[in-house]
């Protein structure tokens, strides 16, 4: 049976979830990161914490799918914008 992993990059964390061909939830992980405030009404995240909490949501998943992950949907928040240094980073 086929499988689909659908990953979301939310304000708060990144949320995995697996499922069936017919819609069946075979698995679902999440994982946090943190929400910098450096100043009072600023907010700002590391996208590198992006990166890994979706990696870790995904693999979490990933161990139920039996290697037959066809497709992955990605959503994120939206009007975040990230700046890249001289490095693009």
């Amino acid at each position: 049976m086929s499988v689909l992993i659908g990953l979301d990059i939310g304000t708060s964390g990144a949320r995995a979830l697996a499922v069936d061909s017919a819609g069946n939830l075979l698995a679902d992980a999440s994982a946090e990161y943190p929400i910098l405030t450096p100043r009072p009404g600023w907010s700002e995240q590391n996208p590198g914490d992006w990166w890994k909490a979706a990696k870790i949501a995904i693999r979490k998943v990933a161990d139920s799918t039996q290697g037959r992950v066809v497709g992955l949907g990605l959503a994120g928040q939206m009007h975040g914008s990230v700046f890249l240094d001289a490095r693009g980073r």
